[in-house]
């Protein structure tokens, strides 16, 4: 990816190294295993997901201080630079239709760290917390999403920020908290889930939608990078991670959308650069 006439966003705060003052050991191995089948990787509610529901009804985490990365960083200046190019495109977005955009915050961490959703864990992959208005992530997941997902390259990395700044974009729209009172209301676990991957996969058009404005501004993708998040978006459908957690796949219980559709709904996003695109949940055909 070509960023470097990107800016760094001052929206990042590090926390690694000190976990958050949480250990690592407070969640049992059973317990992953269900979050690794449900949501792995980008969990809209991950006190949902594991049962860490202490903090949850968007109650102030623990605080710690808040530090800047280190210069020299380059993970770091790659993912403060990602994140700068999400604030200028939805900035313009926003701007469009007569609305401010507010920047969320994206925390670096190790091991575990308090959020307004409760405990966040390394184990839960990347994640939105809509509490305290922030993307989590350990840089660790990186090395998962080429290793263990088969899913290298730069706007891999870069499309798992914007996936959870689509998170970000549905709570200030509102769409996150008419999702979730529908799923409240559904009284069925299958329903809610429905309504689940109609949200994950429009937030995978929203990161589409950021790809395709952040190119067409900077003309930062060099040859062939676009595939790189089509990739990493088949390689966390709900059907593949069930197949390799379960060795079935269960249709019902999916949360975040099959890997075609994970494609499907990103290459909208990335083919338009039209956030009207986007309308998953007034749509039969996901």
């Amino acid at each position: 990816m070509r960023l470097d006439d990107q800016s760094e966003s001052a929206n990042v705060e590090d926390r690694r190294g000190g976990g958050g003052g949480i250990g690592r050991g407070s969640v049992g191995i059973g317990t992953l295993v269900i979050a690794l089948a449900a949501g792995y990787f980008f969990g809209i509610d991950p006190a949902v997901i594991l049962g860490l529901a202490s903090n949850t009804g968007g109650q102030p985490a623990a605080s710690r201080p808040a530090h800047k990365p280190p210069a020299g960083d380059d993970m770091a200046t790659f993912v403060a630079k990602v994140l700068g190019s999400t604030e200028t495109t939805w900035h313009a977005v926003f701007s469009a239709v007569g609305r401010r955009y507010q920047e969320p915050k994206l925390v670096l961490f190790t091991g575990a760290t308090p959020t307004a959703c409760g405990t966040g864990q390394t184990a839960m992959g990347p994640f939105y917390c809509p509490g305290d208005q922030k993307v989590y992530i350990d840089l660790a997941f990186y090395r998962d999403l080429r290793e263990r997902f088969h899913a290298p390259g730069e706007f891999a990395q870069a499309y798992v920020i914007a996936h959870e700044v689509g998170h970000h974009v549905q709570n200030l729209l509102g769409i996150s908290d008419k999702v979730h009172a529908a799923q409240q209301r559904s009284g069925n676990k299958a329903a809610a889930n429905a309504l689940s991957v109609r949200l994950e996969l429009q937030a995978d058009c929203f990161a589409g939608v950021w790809g395709h404005r952040a190119d067409s501004m900077q003309k930062m993708l060099e040859p062939g990078e676009a595939e790189q998040a089509l990739t990493a978006a088949a390689a966390i459908g709900d059907d593949r991670l069930q197949r390799q957690t379960r060795g079935q796949v269960v249709p019902e219980s999916f949360t975040h959308g099959s890997s075609e559709q994970r494609v499907r709904w990103f290459r909208r996003g990335m083919d338009s650069g039209d956030i009207r695109q986007c309308d998953t949940f007034n749509t039969a055909a996901l």
